[in-house]
C-alpha cells in the first residue's frame, strides 16, 4: 500500500518500486480481524532482503494464521531516508503502511554484521526506543533472529528477545503466549519472564554479565527463572514441516530472482572456518517427491522460469539424481531451469554432469578454499588437488568454460607459501583446460578466483583464533596479487577492512551496544556497501567509547575463557570444537558424518540419534 505521503517523492529517489508494496501474492489483511501484528524487518536494502528464502517460509506461515498479519519492512536508502526525516514520515510496513510503532512484533534477522547500523537507522525512523530498557508497554516487542544471533550480545541490550535456531514452530509458540498476556491485560515484564520458558527463546534482559580486570568475561548470571542455558530450535521433519505456496513476487529487480526450494538443512562436512556448516546441524533432508511438489507450486503461482534448489552442499543430497529426474519431466516442457548452487568438488560426477546439460548453463563455481593440500588439511576441506583438476576436467569436458574458484586469505596456520598457492591451483585449472582433447573447439578458458577474508566466527574450532590485522591482510592481497600472471586468471578480493569489523562484532559482547549507538549518530548506514563503509570513522568511535577492536577480533582465546556465547547452546559441544582445534592445528582431518561420526553433539537435537545416520540405518533395513 502506497502512503500518501510519499508518493510525490518516489520520482526523487533511487528505485522506487521497493518503497510501494502491492506485489502479487503479499498478503493484506482487514486489521480488524487480527489480533497480532508483526513487522518482519530486514536491515538491508529490498532488492536483498527480497531475496531471503527465510523471509519468505516465515512471512508465509505466519500470514497462514488467521488472527497473525505480517508485513515486510527493509531499510531505506539513504536518498529516501533524507526524505522520510525532511517530512517527518515513520518507517512503515509494505503491506499497510501503518509506522512499526503500531505493531506488536518488530523483528529483525541477522544474516551479517555488517547490517547491524542499519537496525538502528530502523528503529530511529520509527520512534521505537534503542535500548530494551527504555520500552514503555505498549512499545513494540523487539525480537532477533537469524545465523548471526549465535552471538547476539553487541545488540543484547536492545533486543526484547533473540529466538535460537529455526523459526517455524517457536514462533507459533511465542504467538501463542502473546494471547495469553493479553487477554488477562498486558505486561510487557511479566511476559518475557514467561517467554523465557519457552526452548530456545532467550531473554537478555533475564542474565547479568561480569567481567574481569582483563576485559574477558567474569560470570553470566540468569535471574527471576531463567534457564542457564538456552538450547537452539530445530525442525525434526523438513517433508513436514511448513513450506509457502507462493512467494511475493518483486516489481523490481532483486538479487536472486527466482522460486527457491529447501532440498535439506545441516552439513555432513565440518569444514572448520564455516559457521553454518556448525550451527545448522544435525543434516536434515526433504523427500525428494515433496521438493519437486513444492518446486511446481513455486513456479506455478509465481511465474518464475527458474527454480533454484537451496542448502549448504547440494551435491550431498543422497536423492540428488531422483530429484533431477522427476523435476526434468516437467520443467523441460515448461522452459524452467534448474539451479545447483554450492556444489562440492568431489560431487561433481560425470552423471550429475549429464542432467545439467539438460538445464540452462551458466559457469560454475567451485570452493578449494586454500592453495595447498597442508591448509586444506587444516581446514578440514577433504578435497585433493587431483580431485579439484578431476572435477574441471569433467566440466571441461561436458561443454563449460567458466568456472569460479572460491578461495580465503588469512586461514589459521597460513603461510605465504599457501597465498603463492592458491596463484598456482589457479593456473594449473587453466592448464587443465588446455590439455583437454575434448575441450570446446574455438573458445577459451575464463578461471575467476576470488579470495575472501577469514573471519573467526562463533561455534566454530577456530572461535579461539585471532583474525589476522588489517595490514597483514593487504600484504598477503599484494603477494597473491604478483604471483598470478595468466590473464586468463581473473582475481578478486575481499575488502579487509570490512572484515574486520566482522570479526569485531561476531565474537563481540554487550559492551559494544554504545559503539553501535555511537556510529548511527556518527551517520554510518550500510557499512556492506563500500559506497558507504567508512572504517576511520568506527575507529574514532571505538576511541571515543575506550573500546579496543583487537580485543575482540585479533585476540587469541584460551580454552578455559568464558566466551560472549557461551550459555547458548547450538548442539556442537565445546569439548568437539577444541578436538577439532588441535587437529586443525596438526593438519589432520575428520572425515564426513557419513564415513564417521565424529561426536558433535547435535544428534541430541534429534533424540539421540543423528539424522545421517539415521537414515543410513533404514537404508541398511
Amino acid at each position: 500500500m502506497v502512503r500518501s505521503d510519499i508518493e510525490k517523492f518516489l520520482l526523487s529517489v533511487e528505485k522506487p518500486g521497493q518503497y510501494v508494496g502491492g506485489e502479487p501474492n503479499s498478503v493484506v489483511k482487514n486489521k480488524a480481524d487480527v489480533n497480532i501484528r508483526f513487522a518482519f524487518c530486514f536491515p538491508d536494502v529490498y532488492e536483498i532482503g527480497m531475496s531471503h528464502l527465510g523471509m519468505k517460509i516465515l512471512y508465509g506461515l505466519y500470514n497462514s494464521v488467521p488472527d497473525v498479519w505480517c508485513e515486510r519492512v527493509f531499510a531505506p536508502w539513504p536518498d529516501m531516508e533524507a526524505k522520510m526525516r525532511e517530512h517527518s514520515i515513520p518507517l512503515y510496513g509494505l503491506e499497510s503502511g501503518d509506522s512499526l510503532k503500531e505493531f506488536d512484533f518488530v523483528g529483525f534477522t541477522l544474516q551479517y554484521e555488517l547490517s547491524y547500523s542499519n537496525i538502528f537507522t530502523m528503529l530511529d525512523l520509527s520512534g521505537i526506543p534503542f535500548l530494551s530498557a527504555d520500552r514503555a508497554n505498549n512499545d513494540p516487542l523487539v525480537i532477533l533472529g537469524g545465523p548471526c544471533v549465535c552471538n547476539p550480545e553487541p545488540l543484547a541490550d536492545l533486543a526484547d528477545i533473540v529466538s535460537l535456531g529455526e523459526g517455524e514452530e517457536v514462533s507459533i509458540e511465542l504467538f501463542d503466549l502473546y494471547r495469553e498476556h493479553k487477554l488477562r491485560g498486558f505486561d510487557r515484564q511479566a511476559f518475557l519472564r514467561d517467554a523465557a520458558k519457552i526452548p530456545g527463546l532467550y531473554i537478555p534482559s533475564l542474565y547479568d554479565v561480569t567481567y574481569n580486570p582483563d576485559g574477558t568475561i567474569a560470570s553470566f548470571t540468569p535471574k527471576d527463572g531463567a534457564p542457564a542455558t538456552i538450547q537452539k530450535r530445530i525442525i525434526q521433519d523438513m517433508s513436514s514441516v511448513y513450506y509457502p505456496q507462493n512467494f511475493v513476487v518483486p516489481i523490481i529487480e532483486i538479487v536472486h530472482d527466482r522460486a527457491v526450494t529447501e532440498i535439506f538443512r545441516g552439513c555432513i562436512r565440518g569444514c572448520r572456518f564455516c559457521q553454518a556448516g556448525y550451527i545448522y546441524r544435525p543434516n536434515r533432508e526433504k523427500d525428494f517427491g515433496t521438493v519437486d511438489a513444492q518446486s511446481r507450486s513455486l513456479c506455478d503461482t509465481t511465474g518464475y522460469d527458474e527454480v533454484s534448489l537451496s542448502s549448504l552442499s547440494s551435491s550431498d543430497y543422497t536423492e540428488l539424481p531422483q530429484l533431477l529426474d522427476n523435476m526434468l519431466n516437467w520443467t523441460e516442457s515448461s522452459k524452467v531451469s534448474i539451479s545447483l548452487p554450492s556444489l562440492r568438488i568431489d560431487g561433481f560426477s560425470d552423471e550429475l554432469t549429464e542432467k545439467l546439460k539438460k538445464v540452462r548453463r551458466g559457469g560454475l563455481t567451485f570452493a578449494p578454499e586454500a592453495g595447498t593440500q597442508r591448509l586444506r588439511d587444516a581446514i578440514n576441506k577433504n578435497v585433493t588437488e587431483e580431485e579439484v583438476l578431476s572435477t574441471c576436467r569433467t566440466a571441461f569436458n561436458g561443454g563449460w568454460t567458466n568456472v569460479k574458484l572460491y578461495f580465503m586469505i588469512g586461514l589459521p596456520t597460513e603461510t605465504l607459501e599457501d597465498v603463492e598457492g592458491i596463484g598456482e591451483l589457479s593456473q594449473k585449472v587453466v592448464d587443465e583446460f588446455y590439455r583437454n582433447p575434448n575441450k570446446p573447439k574455438g573458445k577459451g578458458v575464463n578461471v575467476t578466483s576470488s579470495a575472501s577474508t577469514f573471519v573467526p566466527k562463533p561455534f566454530t574450532p577456530f572461535q579461539w583464533e585471532p583474525q589476522d590485522d588489517i595490514d597483514t591482510i593487504h600484504r598477503k592481497q599484494q603477494y597473491l596479487r604478483d604471483s598470478v600472471r595468466s590473464r586468463k586468471i581473473t582475481l578478486n578480493w575481499h575488502d579487509a577492512d570490512t572484515s574486520f569489523l566482522e570479526a569485531v562484532f561476531a565474537r563481540g559482547d554487550r559492551r559494544l551496544i554504545k559503539v553501535l549507538i555511537r556510529a548511527f549518530e556518527r551517520g554510518c548506514r550500510f557499512d556492506g556497501w563500500d559506497e558507504y563503509f567508512k572504517l576511520s570513522v568506527w575507529l574514532e568511535v571505538f576511541e571515543e567509547c575506550n573500546i579496543d577492536p583487537a580485543f575482540y577480533a585479533n585476540r587469541r582465546r584460551s580454552y578455559d575463557e568464558i566466551l560472549p556465547w557461551d550459555h547458548l547452546d547450538y548442539g556442537i559441544t565445546k569439548e568437539f570444537l577444541i578436538r577439532e582445534h588441535k587437529k586443525a592445528l596438526a593438519a589432520e582431518t575428520t572425515p564426513h558424518c557419513r564415513l564417521q561420526c565424529a561426536g558433535c553433539g547435535a544428534a541430541k537435537l534429534t533424540g539421540g540419534v543423528c539424522s545421517v545416520f539415521k537414515h543410513r540405518n533404514e537404508e541398511r533395513s
